[in-house]
C-alpha cells in the first residue's frame, strides 16, 4: 500500500490522481494508525524548511514513519521540501532535519545565475539521472517542474542520483538505500513525472 502522509505541507490530492491514474492504490496517512500497513511512503512538501519540520514533528507521525523507514526499511519518497528535510539542516532555517541522507540544504549563490529571473528556480528543466530502476523508461536529459530557492547539497556524492544546472550543477534527486527523494514535482511533471511515480510504486 502506498501512503502518502498528510502533515499539511503538501497537495495531497495531485499525488492520489496521479496514482490513481496508474491504477495503483494508494493511502492518505493522517494519524500514526494510518502508517501501520505502508508499504511504500510518500512525502510531499510545499513551504520553509522549519515550517515543514514542525509540521511533520507535530502530526504524530514521525515516530512511526521513521519506524517504518528507518527499522523495516520500507521505500519512502520525498519531494520537494519534503527531500530537503530529509538533510540534517538548512541555511533556510535553524530546525534540524531528519538526517535520514547526509548533507545540508544550501541557498543558491544568485550570483551564478545567469537569467534574469533569479529566484526561485522555476519551471521546467532538465535532469542528468543516474542508471537506478526509479528513472527506467524516463529519457535522458528529461524536463521537469521545479519550484525552489534551496538545494540539498550531499556531504557523500553517492547520494546524489540526479543534477540539474541552474547556474550550476545542483543535486536534483538523492538516495540511500531504500530512501529515495526529489527536488521537482512529479505531480506536475506530466508524462515524465508519471513514469518516475509507477517506477518507485514498483521498486
Amino acid at each position: 500500500m502506498i501512503t502518502i502522509i498528510d502533515y499539511g505541507c503538501g497537495n495531497i490530492n495531485a499525488f492520489v490522481n496521479a496514482f490513481k491514474r496508474l491504477n495503483i492504490e494508494t493511502k492518505v496517512a493522517y494519524t500514526k494508525n494510518d502508517v501501520n500497513e505502508a508499504t511504500k511512503i510518500i512525502m510531499p512538501g510545499v513551504g520553509a524548511f522549519d515550517h515543514v519540520m514542525q509540521s511533520f514533528n507535530n502530526s504524530g507521525m514521525r515516530d512511526i514513519v521513521e519506524k517504518k523507514v528507518l527499522h523495516d526499511k520500507v521505500k519512502v519518497l520525498g519531494i520537494c521540501a519534503g527531500m530537503q528535510i530529509l538533510a540534517n539542516s538548512s541555511d533556510e532555517g535553524i530546525e534540524k532535519g531528519l538526517g535520514w541522507i547526509d548533507g545540508q540544504v544550501k541557498l543558491f549563490d544568485i550570483s551564478q545565475i545567469k537569467y534574469k529571473t533569479k529566484l526561485p528556480h522555476m519551471g521546467w528543466n532538465e535532469i542528468k539521472a543516474t542508471n537506478i530502476p526509479i528513472f527506467d523508461n524516463i529519457d535522458v536529459n528529461s524536463r521537469f517542474y521545479f519550484v525552489h530557492s534551496y538545494y540539498f547539497e550531499c556531504n557523500d556524492e553517492i547520494n546524489s542520483i540526479a543534477k540539474t544546472d541552474y547556474g550550476f550543477e545542483f543535486t536534483s534527486a538523492v538516495n540511500k538505500e531504500n530512501i529515495y527523494g526529489v527536488q521537482f514535482h512529479p505531480e506536475k511533471s506530466h508524462q515524465n513525472g508519471q513514469q518516475l511515480l509507477s517506477n518507485f510504486a514498483k521498486l
